[in-house]
């Protein structure tokens, strides 16, 4: 293999690993809602919605025996707020569910401790999209003033309401030193079936005809998402899983970057804020009120990693408000987030959210990835096997690439032939680099052979190595995809025909044995064996049979599924195509 095509290949694996690298940093009939169902806090069974013979109406705390508020007394600073002081309020958990999510309440800060979307699993169950890393830890509390302000975990009544699809909670409170008007927190949970959006609405009036007496320099409460998004993770490697944050605002997306730690704040009034993993993301869409937002990445006790957003409310000029809020929890999938353009398409009648700017965006190569999914989309509704899927595209892109590896070849192979020559050129001229140069361009010319032949084919084939990349790591549908049971069960993830438990590789961090890296290995090894030039030097060779797909074993190791499976598929037909290439070399030589 002359050094062109050398320099062109180690060309083509820096690009193609440091493109991986970039692309991962960057980037029936409508069914009857079940009703809303009461049960002790902290033995919650989440998704057991369905009533037991004899079990109380929904929205009665009669079935159950009153439980002590569990709240301390404490000395508070005249100008805070604290809970009327009340006896008997049950501690009771509530649930809601429909056909696609089921939620628990608690009456605690009459928040939600868990939010599992029932047609998506992790490990069998259906995804929690609320991560928490202790059991006092909850979404969408109240903070009387700004998000540093402590969070109330007061116990709120529940109140039942004609509307199954409701849920509904309320609390009395008063500030330190007017303890005589006291002022009510109603928290109001709206869902609709079929439906990942939903409302929360904040209503909050005061016992007399006075301004709510809540201002803490300019905000009146904060509502707080978190402390992270599910489904729970090890770590936010940026591959497996990660955190992105959008705000959103007159048809213009912000990207809010943030590491571990991090906190921003979005003073100017926003549409939405989201926060976004590989595939799930919770969008927090604001009414017309004005609102600060604030966004943290700030470690949270049990959870290094938490993701959070507060949606600070100024000042309330009335003695009665309600501010509503809608929420979407679930899939970071296109046709569900545009469902909320269209007011005939979404139960709430909304329209025009643009949610599904939400999602990530590829760089440069996002419209190829769009269109390999389409065609990977349409494969499987004749193969509904996404590994064979994935089989049948790799050697359709085989296909479409086939005149540019083909002229690769041809190009490649008339460079060897005249190798010799343009050996003694050097050697002629190695004392005069321009008549060198000369000569070798007349060369060129009169065997009518480019230099670059070799060399733009294989760069030209980069952007579909990037793209089925983003695909095979980012397409929603690969999800939980099994191509073999028992051995390849997500697509998505890495496989595993070995655990080792407890202990992990040192440096390397690996803690299962993988086949897939192996195979690919195997048939590149395979591949580039074939396709070598036996008129190479010993160290070319060495370069390029052994040292590259070691150098990718590593990069791969812990990739998708799906990725291995069209890389390996890709190297056998390569293999093939270049020994029938050979074949037809030597008959014709």
């Amino acid at each position: 293999m002359d050094k062109n095509t050398l320099y062109a290949v180690i060309l083509s694996v820096v690009v193609i690993t440091v493109g991986f690298m970039v692309q991962n940093m960057l980037y029936p009939p409508e069914p009857v809602p079940q009703q809303v169902q009461e049960q002790t806090e902290g033995t919650t069974q989440p998704g057991s919605t369905a009533q037991t013979e004899g079990q109380q109406t929904p929205g009665t705390d009669e079935t159950s025996e009153p439980q002590p508020t569990g709240e301390p007394a404490r000395e508070l600073a005249a100008g805070a707020v604290a809970p009327v002081p009340e006896d008997g309020i049950s501690a009771q958990t509530r649930t809601y569910g429909n056909d696609v999510i089921d939620v628990t309440f608690s009456p605690r800060g009459a928040s939600v401790t868990s939010f599992r979307l029932l047609e998506h699993l992790a490990d069998g169950e259906p995804v929690d999209m609320i991560f928490r890393g202790r059991e006092d830890q909850a979404a969408f509390r109240l903070h009387f003033g700004g998000p540093d302000s402590e969070a109330d975990t007061a116990l709120y009544h529940y109140r039942d309401t004609t509307d199954p699809n409701t849920v509904e909670f309320y609390r009395d409170f008063y500030v330190v030193g007017n303890e005589a008007e006291p002022f009510r927190v109603i928290k109001r949970y709206n869902f609709q079936p079929g439906e990942y959006l939903f409302e929360v609405e904040v209503e909050i009036e005061n016992s007399v005809n006075a301004f709510i007496p809540l201002n803490f320099d300019g905000t009146a409460y904060t509502l707080e998402f978190g402390p992270q998004i599910g489904p729970e993770f090890q770590e936010l490697d940026r591959r497996t899983e990660y955190r992105r944050y959008y705000t959103y605002s007159d048809g213009d997306r912000n990207t809010v970057r943030m590491g571990r730690g991090d906190r921003e704040t979005i003073t100017e009034q926003i549409d939405w804020a989201s926060i976004i993993g590989k595939y799930f993301n919770v969008v927090g869409v604001l009414d017309a009120a004005q609102y600060t937002t604030v966004m943290s990445a700030v470690p949270e006790p049990g959870l290094d990693d938490a993701s959070k957003i507060f949606f600070s409310r100024s000042t309330i000029q009335s003695s009665r408000n309600t501010d509503t809020f809608r929420f979407f929890i679930g899939p970071k999938v296109a046709r569900v987030l545009e469902s909320y353009n269209d007011v005939d398409d979404n139960a709430w009648g909304v329209q025009g959210l643009d949610l599904q700017e939400s999602m990530d965006t590829r760089f440069l190569l996002g419209w190829l990835e769009n269109l390999l999914k389409a065609i990977l989309n349409f494969i499987v509704r004749f193969v509904p096997n996404y590994g064979i899927a994935i089989i049948i595209l790799t050697i359709l892109v085989k296909a479409l690439l086939f005149p540019l590896t083909h002229k690769s070849y041809e190009s490649t192979a008339k460079m060897q032939e005249l190798s010799p020559k343009m050996q003694e050129v050097r050697e002629k001229y190695k004392d005069n680099p321009q008549k060198m140069n000369a000569e070798m361009a007349n060369m060129y010319k009169k065997e009518g052979v480019n230099p670059l032949g070799g060399c733009l084919p294989l760069m030209l084939q980069l952007p579909f190595f990037i793209a089925m990349f983003g695909l095979f790591n980012n397409h929603f549908d690969l999800r939980g995809a099994t191509f073999i049971p028992g051995w390849i069960n997500d697509l998505s993830a890495p496989e595993s025909i070995l655990n080792f438990g407890s202990f992990t590789l040192p440096i390397l961090g690996w803690n299962d044995l993988r086949l897939l890296p192996i195979l690919f290995v195997g048939t590149q090894l395979i591949t580039s064996k074939i396709m070598q030039n036996p008129g190479a030097s010993t160290q070319q060779m060495r370069m390029i049979t052994y040292m590259l797909p070691i150098v990718f074993f590593f990069v791969l190791y812990n990739m998708p599924s799906g990725l291995l499976v069209y890389w390996i598929v890709t190297n056998v037909l390569t293999a093939a195509q270049q020994y029938f290439n050979n074949r037809k070399k030597h008959r014709h030589a």
